[in-house]
């Protein structure tokens, strides 16, 4: 019987779980034997009696639970374990199988370790984003929620309403909030701003969003494109200096005139794209909020510091790091059917099949048979060798 292991999440302010009461029960409904290192799931509020009401069994993390692990199934990547007194890809037997958030573009040690155990990973980041895929597609999930969050955030810290009120001491007028990239976080983020009657105004590099975010409620800020800013699998591109100096020309009216500033834009494996420059953050007026949800990736403003809160000029510039964490019942619900619905599409007599012709399992395969099969990573583990 195949042996599948949900660890308790080491790292630092990471509530999550990689599978819920749900998941396992389907699971063990599948004939998998579902291991749940005790407390798993206590930090978003899953309690160990509800996985063991669901068919599977607690147990204590050490060497022996991990090494004979057939499946492990995480939300971030594999690191250190005190438990383990060792990096937990070391305590893995040859040919099991991980999946999870592995942050390939930023964990090359973890990546080596993988490669050199046997280990066969699958990225939870690299799912390619296709029709039949979408039931697996976590980025997203977790991208919704930071969205809708990074507007609740906003609006807990400005110090005006966000929408338009009459009362019998006058009329106070909505807010304006900006926008900048229309991805499923910042989709998400226009649905939640118009719903609290908040002016929204959006901007993207990718005219084919703008249906999108009027269909919302919205209001698309056109920019001067000469060249579509659609990406590989949906996600939006890298574009050159030259057009993101005009966009910040044209967004720095925009911006001068609101009262929350939400930025989502982000490209996979490299440094976030500087769309609010210091002179725009100079543009806005005291009291205004900053959101910048790719703060873990340099942030798009010139000012964010991870995980942190900057004051200037009294503009409130936040830097929120892993904000769906700070959802973690959901964000774990969510996940944990992402996974779920990777797993099954692995699943075949009861048992896990790597078809290496089944476009998911290639786009989404790190590491397997000793080797480092996604070859953006393998380039940067390559580089960074002594």
């Amino acid at each position: 019987m195949v042996k599948i292991l949900i660890p308790k999440e080491r790292r630092a302010g990471e509530p999550r779980v990689a599978a819920t009461p749900e998941t396992v029960k389907r699971l063990t409904k599948d004939g998998f034997e579902v291991w749940i290192e005790a407390g798993a799931g206590e930090a978003s509020f899953l309690p160990d009696q509800a996985y063991t009401d669901a068919g599977g069994k607690i147990v204590s993390v050490n060497a022996s639970t991990w090494s004979e692990a057939d499946v492990v199934l995480k939300v971030g990547p594999l690191a250190v374990n005190e438990s383990l007194g060792k990096h937990e890809a070391d305590a893995l037997k040859p040919e099991a199988i991980v999946i999870g958030l592995l942050e390939p573009y930023r964990e090359a040690e973890m990546v080596r370790k993988l490669a050199a155990g046997r280990i066969t990973s699958l990225a939870m980041e690299l799912v390619p984003r296709i029709t039949r895929a979408q039931t697996m597609d976590a980025l997203s999930s977790q991208a919704n929620i930071a969205g809708y969050k990074a507007v609740v955030l906003a609006a807990s810290r400005l110090t005006r309403y966000f929408p338009l009120l009459m009362t019998a001491a006058g009329t106070i007028p909505p807010a304006r909030v900006v926008i900048m990239g229309a991805g499923v976080a910042g989709l998400q983020a226009v649905a939640t701003a118009k719903r609290l009657g908040a002016i929204v105004e959006v901007s993207d590099i990718r005219p084919v969003v703008k249906e999108q975010v009027e269909s919302l409620g919205g209001r698309f800020i056109d920019l001067p494109f000469e060249e579509t800013g659609e990406g590989a699998g949906g996600y939006a591109k890298e574009m050159g200096e030259d057009f993101l100096r005009r966009q910040r020309e044209i967004l720095t009216e925009h911006v001068g005139s609101a009262d929350v500033v939400i930025t989502t834009a982000q490209v996979p494996g490299k440094k976030a794209p500087r769309l609010l420059t210091l002179d725009m953050v100079n543009a806005m007026r005291p009291g205004s909020v900053v959101v910048d949800l790719a703060a873990e990736q340099g942030g798009n403003c010139e000012l964010t510091r991870a995980g942190e809160e900057v004051v200037h000029n009294g503009v409130l510039i936040l830097g929120p790091v892993n904000l769906a964490a700070s959802m973690s019942h959901d964000a774990s619900m969510v996940y944990a059917r992402n996974v779920l619905a990777l797993l099954q599409s692995m699943m075949k007599d009861e048992t896990i099949q790597i078809d290496l012709e089944d476009e998911v399992v290639a786009g989404s395969l790190l590491t397997h048979a000793g080797e480092i099969t996604h070859a953006p990573t393998a380039e940067i583990v390559q580089g960074e060798q002594p």
